[in-house]
């Protein structure tokens, strides 16, 4: 397979670094050689978190070139809109339509306006799904990010196999069979998609 570059964006609290290292299981388990790199920031105060993954057949880099993102998933609105150049012309942005204004900023920020219309005027290819609103009629909004992740899997290269076992072997161990049901629902969003 080619290499695949995926960009995840959020804000700290948000699950992204987990969400990164499921995804980053299942390549390596669907034998793929798989790189990543992390950017925390001020993560644990609100703060941007952004994800570099690459995997492939042979992968020198965990960094994504500038414009060359395959994919990126936005578990925030803002992030999206931010993030949105690095996606190559053909990539899919998969948004989450949550908006959470950093509290770190204090009042220099300006939280911009209807992030993901600005997006989506902008990305051929976007697709929004209220992940949270999926997760919380399965009880628990914390499964959102599988909601997402289940979504985009169609896209990775990556057999349903394999992000199963990821899913399973990181996801709290008293939410995994859950997660694996919010993976199956995000999955069943984006079947009739047309990209």
């Amino acid at each position: 397979m080619d290499i695949m570059n995926i960009l995840l964006v959020g804000v700290g609290g948000q699950g992204v670094i987990l969400a990164s290292e499921i995804m980053c299981t299942a390549a390596h388990h669907a034998g793929l050689d798989t790189k990543k790199s992390e950017v925390h920031g001020m993560s644990q105060r609100g703060g941007v978190v952004t994800s570099h993954i690459r995997y492939g057949e042979k992968v020198y880099s965990p960094l994504i070139e500038n414009g060359q993102a395959d994919i990126i998933l936005a578990f925030e609105a803002a992030e999206a809109l931010r993030f949105c150049h690095e996606l190559k012309p053909d990539g899919i942005l998969f948004a989450i339509p949550y908006s959470l204004v950093p509290p770190i900023a204090g009042k220099k920020l300006r939280y911009p306006d209807k992030p993901l219309e600005q997006v989506e005027a902008k990305v051929k290819n976007t697709i929004i799904i209220d992940a949270t609103e999926i997760a919380a009629s399965l009880g628990n909004i914390r499964l959102a990010n599988s909601v997402v992740l289940g979504a985009m899997a169609p896209y990775s290269g990556i057999d349903d196999e394999h992000w199963e076992y990821a899913i399973t072997k990181l996801a709290p161990k008293k939410t995994g069979p859950a997660n694996l049901q919010a993976f199956k629902r995000g999955k069943e969003i984006v079947k009739d998609a047309v990209i």
